[in-house]
C-alpha cells in the first residue's frame, strides 16, 4: 500500500508541477493576450526576440520571392506585391486570399509566431486586381475639394483591399507637385498645399476614425494600415524630374510640403514612407535630421517610416555602389522597415554584421522593431492573422462602382463651354440624329484609368471591368439617337456624313514615375490630329483624358467646348452623367493650367502669374433636369 500511495502521490505532484509551469509559462506569455496594453505586449515580445528575428521583422521582400518556407527560414515581417505583381493574370479574390493566407502561414509558424504584414499600392482604389473599382487619380479628386468623399473612398479601398486578404495600402500620396512635368504628378491632389491637407481626410477612411492624436490607429478587419508618402518635398524637385533634388530653403519645405505630414501624424497614419528625392543634395533616405529629427522626435510619430522599393540602394550614385553604406546610412537616419524586395539576403545579412560590429546601436534596432510591432498590435494582427472569403464580395461592388461615378463627376472641369458665353454647347441633347464620338481614349478602359492599373505602369484596352466613356455615351443618349464611333476620323469621312455633335477624347497613354517625366507636355499624335479634323468640321467637344494640364492653346480657338477629365478610372458613365446634363458642372483646377511650358514652374501666388486657366478656374452649368 506505501508503494502505491507513494505512486499516487508522485503523479499528483507531477500533475501540480505541470498545471504551475503551465501557468508560469502563460505569465510569460502577455504578447498574446488581447486584453493587455499595447506597449505591454509589445515590450513582453521583444525581451522574447533574437537579433535574427528582429531584422526579419524590419525586412519587406517581393511576393515573387516569398513563400511560405521563406516566411518561416528567413523569419520576414512582411511582404509587398509591388505594380503589376499578382498570383496569376486576372487573380480573383479568393486567389489572392489564398496567397497571403498561404505566406501567413509561414509567419505563423515560427517560434514565436509574429504575423505578417502585406502591402500594395491601392493608390486610385485597388488598381492592381482585376475587376476592382478604379477611382479617379489624386489629381482628379484635388479638384472637388471634397474631404467628405475622399474619406468614403478611403473606406471603399479598404474594403476592396481587405476582399483579397490585404491588410496594409502604400497610399495616400500626399505630395505637393509643383511643376506638372513630374511623371507623379497625377498621383498629387493639387499644387496647393491647402487642398493636400484637406484630401488627408483618406486617412481616417482608410484606417476608420478614433485615433488618439499621433498614435498609430487602425480600427478593426474592415480598414488597412495607410502610409503617407513620399516624405519629404518629392512634389518639388528640380524641373519636376522624378527622384530628382527638391531646392528650397528650411521654410519653403515647412510650408509647402510638411503641413500634410502633420496632419497625417495627426489623424493616427501608421505608416510614413520616405522619398526618393533629395533635399538641398541630401537624399531623403538619409536624411536623419528630418526622419528621425523631426518626424520622429518633433512630431512625434509613432509608427514606422519604411523605404521605398530599393530606395536605399539608391542613397549611391550609381545606386547599390556600396551598400553596405547605404544600409548604414537608411538605418541611421531613422528608417524601421525596408523595402529590399528582391536580393533581401544581402540586407539582413549586411545590416547584422553592422549590428554585431557596433556600428549600428541595438537601440535603433530595437526602436525600429518596437514601432512595426506597435502597428501589428494595433491592427488586431495576432488576434486576425488570416482571411477568409467572406469580404471577397466587396471587390468591384456596385455601391463602390457608384461611388467612383459620383467622384466623376466632382472632378470634371469646364475649362470652355461654346464659342461665346451666349451661346454654350454644354449640357449636350440626349436626343439628335447622329453624333460622332471620336480619340484614343474614347473607348480604352486602360487609357481611361491611367498608371497604376492592372501593371505598374497601366495597359492600353480592355483591362478590367469598367465603362468607356463610348460606352457610357451610347447608354445616356436617346434610344433613337445614332452614335457613331470612329477613332481617328479622315476628311473623307467626315464630309460624307452630316453629324449633330461629336464628342471626341484625347490625351496622354498611361504611364508612372520617371517613365512620365515631361519636358514638353503635349498631347500626343493622333490626339492634335483628331481635333483639327473633327473640330474644323463638326462642333465638337474635347475631352481630355490626362494626369496634368498639357499644352493646349493651340487648339482651343477651333474647339467648341473644353473639358478636363484627369484620369477618371473605370466609371466612364461619370463624365457623361455631366456633359448630358443630368448633373452639372462643378469642379475648380486645383492645379494652374499654363499655356506654354517655358512659364514653369508657374504655381498660384507666384509673380507674373499668367496662366492659360488660373488655379480655381472652372465653369459651371445647370442640370437639365432634376436629379
Amino acid at each position: 500500500m506505501g508503494v502505491k500511495k507513494m505512486g499516487r502521490f508522485v503523479v499528483l505532484l507531477m500533475m501540480v508541477m505541470w498545471c504551475w509551469c503551465s501557468i508560469v509559462e502563460a505569465e510569460y506569455m502577455l504578447y498574446k493576450d488581447p486584453k493587455q496594453p499595447t506597449s505591454v505586449r509589445v515590450n513582453d515580445l521583444m525581451k522574447r526576440m533574437t537579433l535574427e528575428e528582429k531584422i526579419g521583422q524590419m525586412t519587406q521582400i517581393e511576393r515573387s520571392v516569398a513563400s511560405n518556407e521563406v516566411m518561416k527560414k528567413d523569419l520576414i515581417g512582411s511582404v509587398l506585391s509591388g505594380g503589376g505583381s499578382v498570383p496569376s493574370k486576372q487573380a480573383t479574390p479568393e486567389a489572392w486570399v489564398n496567397m497571403v493566407n498561404d505566406f501567413q502561414k509561414g509567419s505563423l509558424s515560427t517560434r514565436l509566431g509574429i504575423p505578417l504584414i502585406y502591402g500594395i499600392d491601392a493608390v486610385h482604389g485597388h488598381n492592381n486586381v482585376y475587376k476592382a473599382t478604379i477611382f479617379p487619380h489624386n489629381v482628379g479628386l484635388g479638384v472637388t475639394r471634397d474631404p467628405v468623399l475622399v474619406k468614403k473612398i478611403g473606406a471603399a479601398t479598404a474594403l476592396e483591399v481587405r476582399a483579397t486578404g490585404i491588410q496594409y495600402a502604400f497610399a495616400p500620396c500626399i505630395a505637393v507637385c509643383r511643376d506638372p512635368r513630374w511623371g507623379r504628378c497625377y498621383e498629387s491632389y493639387s499644387e496647393d498645399t491647402e487642398i493636400v491637407r484637406l484630401m488627408s481626410e483618406i486617412i481616417p477612411g482608410l484606417q476608420g476614425d478614433g485615433s488618439e492624436k499621433g498614435v498609430p490607429f487602425v480600427n478593426g478587419q474592415q480598414k488597412v494600415a495607410a502610409c503617407a508618402k513620399h516624405y519629404l518635398g518629392d512634389g518639388g524637385t528640380h524641373l519636376g524630374t522624378n527622384e530628382g533634388n527638391t531646392i528650397l530653403n528650411s521654410k519653403q519645405l515647412f510650408s509647402i510640403h510638411m503641413p500634410a505630414y502633420n496632419d497625417s501624424v495627426i489623424k493616427g497614419v501608421a505608416t510614413i514612407m520616405t522619398s526618393y528625392s533629395s533635399w538641398n543634395g541630401v537624399k531623403m533616405h538619409a536624411n536623419r535630421n528630418l526622419v528621425t529629427g523631426y518626424l520622429k522626435n518633433t512630431l512625434k510619430f509613432k509608427g514606422f517610416v519604411i523605404s521605398d522599393w530599393q530606395g536605399i540602394d539608391r542613397i549611391t550614385n550609381p545606386p547599390h555602389a556600396n551598400y553596405t553604406y547605404s544600409i548604414l546610412a537608411g538605418i541611421n537616419a531613422g528608417i524601421d522597415m525596408f523595402m529590399v524586395p528582391m536580393n533581401y539576403k544581402e540586407f539582413t545579412d549586411g545590416l547584422t554584421y553592422l549590428v554585431k560590429n557596433k556600428f549600428v546601436p541595438m537601440s535603433r534596432i530595437d526602436d525600429a522593431v518596437q514601432r512595426i510591432l506597435t502597428v501589428k498590435f494595433t491592427m488586431g494582427l495576432f488576434e486576425n492573422p488570416l482571411a477568409d472569403y467572406s469580404m471577397t464580395k466587396y471587390l468591384g461592388c456596385q455601391e463602390h462602382r457608384d461611388l467612383a461615378r459620383e467622384a466623376v463627376r466632382k472632378t470634371l472641369v469646364l475649362l470652355k463651354n461654346g464659342k461665346s458665353s451666349t451661346q454654350p454647347v454644354l449640357p449636350l441633347p440626349k436626343k439628335a440624329s447622329k453624333i460622332l464620338v471620336a480619340g484614343s481614349h474614347a473607348d480604352n478602359i486602360g487609357y481611361q484609368c491611367g498608371g497604376w492599373t492592372i501593371e505598374w505602369q497601366g495597359v492600353s484596352g480592355d483591362v478590367t471591368a469598367g465603362t468607356t466613356i463610348l460606352s457610357a455615351v451610347k447608354k445616356t443618349v436617346d434610344p433613337n439617337t445614332q452614335v457613331i464611333y470612329n477613332e481617328n476620323p479622315n476628311q473623307d469621312f467626315l464630309k460624307s456624313n452630316t453629324f449633330d455633335f461629336a464628342i471626341v477624347v484625347v490625351g496622354e497613354p498611361p504611364y508612372a514615375e520617371t517613365f512620365g517625366d515631361s519636358s514638353n507636355l503635349t498631347i500626343p499624335e493622333p490626339g492634335p490630329n483628331t481635333i483639327k479634323n473633327v473640330c474644323g468640321s463638326v462642333k465638337c467637344v474635347v475631352v481630355l483624358i490626362t494626369g496634368r494640364p498639357l499644352v493646349v492653346q493651340p487648339f482651343v480657338d477651333a474647339i467648341d467646348a473644353l473639358v478636363a477629365a484627369w484620369l477618371p478610372g473605370t466609371e466612364g458613365q461619370g463624365v457623361t452623367d455631366v456633359l448630358f446634363g443630368d448633373y452639372g458642372f462643378t469642379g475648380k483646377l486645383a492645379r494652374t493650367w499654363f499655356k506654354s511650358v517655358n512659364q514653369l514652374p508657374m504655381n498660384v501666388g507666384d509673380p507674373h502669374y499668367d496662366p492659360l486657366y488660373p488655379f480655381g478656374f472652372g465653369l459651371e452649368t445647370t442640370p437639365t433636369k432634376t436629379t
